[in-house]
């Protein structure tokens, strides 16, 4: 397609990748694809793709969206994009692969009086900075703290690149509309009630999905059956998923569920599992060697939140070749029969979830009984 850049025209690599993205990129899981690709990949255009696709997917938050210049220069408002809402409230966006280096905060503030100079916003009344990061780092904090010691908690906000997708998800998928979306992103007013609105309607949706027939304690028949897990695996406060998972199963070779994770009280010594690192893909595969129990560990960062503790054997971790759960393969996994797979698809590495053992080699790269041995 060519050299993303700030050449001006409307016939350049530039407009030709926005105008793809506008006519064949119709669904939130095929920006989550091309998301995931691009943060994965490094250079300067994975980067400069990053920032046109986290413009793009604020269409399907309700947004009016204008792109912003891939570099600053002078003369020019440097703002990497700017979101009109139909309310006539802006969003001036700052999109960062990682916020890793120094960001001043006071370079998006300027962006934003520079747009109510050019009458491009009213005021700052209607106007919000707002940080897209897309590789967080569990250690580096800075664009909180500092957006905290300057007081800017009314102009300035961050949000993962992870979870704007699950916002532009749940705007794809439920009753939530583009002022709930508008809802979240503004710093919280004196009112919680639309908060607790947007809550209480998802969570009426959820109950209406779970009185589909459960699947329910396998028969007794059954309990020597392997069945075969999924296990999602966020950062923690000092380390990424991926740190986890190595540490966890690649070194301790224990996990643990919270009180509340589907499937505790059904996972049983021989069971397999994988693991999947949050934004990125399935890192690593063990087998269970025994049924959760409810005790402390050093090896778990919150046991109060992660009491139920076993232990795994056969462990592999594979960090740096993870499994990516592409379009390409969504279309060979048994979850997905009969699902289009550009449609929103983090719903299967949201929680743990039971697999079928097709599913599972294909997650792990097992192509027979005997990998699975």
């Amino acid at each position: 397609m060519g050299k993303l850049d700030d050449t001006p025209g409307d016939d350049n690599s530039r407009e030709r990748f926005r105008l793809y993205l506008k006519e064949n990129v119709n669904e939130v899981g095929q920006i989550r694809d091309y998301v995931g690709e691009s943060l994965r990949s490094p250079g300067s255009q994975y980067n400069r793709a990053f920032q046109d696709l986290i413009n793009y997917l604020g269409h399907f938050l309700g947004f009016e969206v204008k792109f912003g210049r891939y570099q600053g220069v002078q003369g020019q408002i440097g703002l990497d994009g700017l979101w009109r809402s139909p309310s006539e409230f802006y969003v001036v966006v700052e999109v960062k692969t990682t916020e890793v280096y120094a960001i001043k905060t006071a370079t998006l503030m300027n962006y934003i009086d520079q747009a109510i100079s050019e009458k491009i916003i009213p005021d700052r009344d209607h106007a919000l900075g707002l940080y897209i990061v897309g590789r967080s780092d569990p250690e580096v904090h800075q664009l909180e703290n500092a957006i905290h010691a300057e007081k800017r908690m009314d102009q300035l906000r961050v949000i993962s690149a992870e979870s704007l997708l699950s916002l532009a998800e749940l705007m794809n998928e439920y009753d939530v509309g583009h002022d709930d979306i508008l809802a979240v992103l503004r710093p919280s007013g004196p009112v919680i009630d639309p908060t607790i609105d947007l809550m209480a309607r998802l969570a009426a949706e959820s109950v209406v999905e779970l009185k589909e027939p459960p699947t329910g304690r396998p028969p007794e028949t059954a309990k020597d059956q392997v069945n075969y897990w999924l296990s999602p695996v966020i950062a923690n406060d000092e380390q990424t998923a991926e740190e986890v998972i190595q540490n966890l199963v690649g070194v301790q070779r224990v996990y643990a569920f919270g009180e509340r994770t589907p499937g505790r009280k059904h996972l049983k010594p021989g069971d397999m599992i994988c693991f999947y690192a949050e934004g990125n893909g399935v890192v690593g595969h063990a087998t269970v060697s025994s049924y959760p129990e409810k005790k402390s560990s050093n090896a778990i960062r919150d046991p109060e939140r992660y009491p139920w503790l076993f232990s795994l054997v056969k462990n592999r971790t594979y960090i740096d070749n993870p499994v990516i759960i592409n379009a390409a393969l969504r279309l060979k996994l048994d979850a997905f029969k009969n699902r289009d797979p550009n449609k929103p698809w983090s719903w299967f590495v949201f929680t743990t979830r039971k697999l079928s053992e097709n599913d599972f080699r294909i997650l792990t790269r097992q192509n027979s009984q005997r990998d699975l041995s």
